[in-house]
């Protein structure tokens, strides 16, 4: 058994919970709570990684992770659509 870290990132909005894991492209899920997101999404990291391996693929691994959430003003014109 092989063990890989992968970045994950979790969303919250009106709906519930949504996480993606940026090194596996197409690697989502979504849960209602916090902790039901973190189990769907590792058992989805999971998935792919074991189909990476069968087909031969290669394993993305992230050399290092930033996110930051900020503020943007922006000013909108009249806008006549």
């Amino acid at each position: 058994m092989s063990a890989y870290k992968f970045s994950v990132v979790v969303e919250k909005d009106s709906e519930g919970y949504f996480a993606l894991s940026p090194e596996l492209q197409g690697c989502y899920a979504q849960g209602d709570t916090y902790e039901e997101v973190l189990k769907n999404i590792k058992h989805g990291i999971g998935l792919n990684v074991e189909d990476r391996i069968e087909s031969g693929e290669e394993i993305p691994q992230a050399e290092s992770v930033s996110l930051t959430l900020m503020d943007v003003a922006v000013w909108v014109k009249n806008y006549q659509g």
